[in-house]
């Protein structure tokens, strides 16, 4: 009878170790702060693209993980580059390429990685813009903030012939910056962060700028005097040496003849770093939220730009483009308990890698059908070989390869464009053309896509939309200037 008292008491204290050890172990899976940026090139601080630059919240993440100094997007554009990193499908496997192609109707059997988070016991909420525009996928979340609009320029801002150049357009805003969307999105992930949740939890914050139109509150623009303003450097014989179809994609008569007729590119850097600046203190709202939450121990935290921003390079303004202002974005990872502060990891990767690597470190399935592979080994040491270049697409069969020195560029038509980084960081002088360099070419040309997918259904409604703005801007071409 004593024995089966002391046994019964030894079971049930067991038991009881059991399930403390489950709900500890439960408690140690990380949760997941997935930070996007919209727009956001390589001009940070902390990646040294412009040098008035200044991100003081983003440069203290990039310091606490792993900053990917040479990462990239897989494609130059909002909707196929989130598309893509959302679900581990690239352009060329989806046919998924440009804006105008929603992505759910060619994949209605993707797993999109809020979706992979909250169907392994997560928790998926967000706020802002992480899918595209129209696109968002309201299955993938539990909850989510949609963005709300901005406010607007005075009418002497608004009129103003310095606030914008053809359809790239900015000014300043005299409003508090609560009054800002980027905030509320902000404000929605600190609120969460402040409560008590029972599920590990995947939370993405959506900023938008600097997104145009670049309408920021005026203490961001006083942060750079006009006067003080750098402008990029491009050499008038920038385009000369590109073959037709990378011409045609810069579409030097558009924009830069715009901005270089209207006297407007220094006015425009001024607004884009003022942009970039009001971004980074929504980043540094949700960082400190983070911080004097119970969860700054246990949670991963990834900020990532969508793609990157010429503003001028090229002769080319936006993204749109497959040169490295355009695909280049910039790409931090903190991961309690494997990353150590202060790292830069140069090893040429892309996006399609986010998926992967977060499954990896959450010890979440990865599925086959991932066109990325994790990076945790790049995580734990930058400086291992890695022998894949990063992949951006643009339109079908347009393709850019980056390794840790090249970038190999080839379209549609066969041309092609190749680059050497350690000689040529701005992408002055094409080099495909040169026979020293055939066998450089003919090993990045083995990791271009096999697969060209054909292009995905185009939404009528934006293509229309997007007609009617071109056919507004013939005829504002029309009309004389006022003066």
């Amino acid at each position: 009878m004593r024995r089966s008292i002391f046994g019964t008491l030894f079971l049930i204290s067991m038991a009881f170790s059991w399930g403390h050890d489950i709900d500890a172990a439960e408690a140690k899976q990380p949760n997941v702060l997935f930070i996007a940026v919209d727009d956001l090139n390589d001009w940070i601080s902390c990646l040294g693209g412009h040098p008035d630059c200044k991100t003081p919240n983003i440069d203290r993440l990039a310091s606490r993980g792993v900053l990917f100094t040479n990462a990239h997007c897989a494609a130059p554009a909002c909707n196929p580059s989130r598309a893509a990193l959302m679900t581990g499908v690239r352009p060329s496997s989806s046919g998924v390429y440009l804006n105008s192609q929603p992505w759910r109707p060619v994949m209605p059997d993707a797993v999109t990685l809020p979706q992979h988070f909250r169907n392994n016991g997560y928790e998926a909420i967000g706020s802002g813009k992480i899918f595209h525009g129209g696109y968002n996928d309201l299955g993938s979340w539990d909850d989510y903030l949609k963005q709300t609009g901005d406010p607007k320029p005075v009418p002497a801002v608004l009129n103003d012939p310095h606030s914008r150049a053809g359809t790239i357009i900015w000014g300043v805003l005299d409003v508090e910056d609560r009054e800002m969307s980027d905030y509320k999105m902000a404000n929605y992930a600190i609120n969460y962060l402040g409560k008590k949740h029972d599920k590990p939890f995947f939370l993405a914050c959506g900023i938008y700028r600097p997104h145009m139109p670049w309408q920021v509150p005026r203490k961001y623009y006083e942060m750079y005097p006009l006067d003080k303003i750098q402008l990029p450097e491009v050499p008038d014989d920038d385009l000369d040496d590109v073959p037709a179809a990378a011409v045609k994609m810069a579409r030097p008569t558009g924009d830069h003849a715009k901005m270089l007729k209207t006297n407007n590119w220094r006015y425009s850097v001024q607004a884009y770093l003022a942009s970039i600046a009001f971004a980074d203190v929504q980043v540094g709202r949700v960082l400190d939220a983070l911080d004097a939450s119970s969860y700054a121990e246990n949670t991963i935290v990834v900020l990532w730009g969508d793609h990157g921003w010429h503003l001028g390079e090229k002769h080319h303004w936006r993204k749109f483009s497959l040169w490295e202002e355009a695909t280049r974005a910039p790409l931090m990872m903190v991961v309690p308990g494997v990353t150590k502060p202060d790292l830069k990891c140069a090893q040429a990767v892309d996006f399609m890698n986010i998926y992967p690597t977060l499954c990896d470190l959450c010890e979440l399935p990865i599925g086959g059908y991932l066109d990325g592979v994790s990076m945790v080994s790049l995580l734990k040491d930058p400086d291992i070989i890695w022998d894949r270049p990063a992949l951006t697409t643009h339109g079908r069969m347009n393709h850019a390869l980056r390794d840790n020195q090249y970038r190999l560029i080839r379209y549609r038509d066969g041309s092609e464009e190749l680059y050497d980084h350690k000689t040529d960081p701005m992408e002055w002088k094409n080099l495909a053309d040169n026979p020293q360099y055939v066998e450089v070419k003919q090993r990045l040309a083995k990791s271009f896509p096999s697969k060209n997918a054909l292009d995905a259904p185009h939404d009528s409604k934006r293509s229309r939309k997007q007609n009617k703005k071109k056919q507004g801007q013939g005829k504002k071409k029309k009309q004389p200037v006022k003066k």
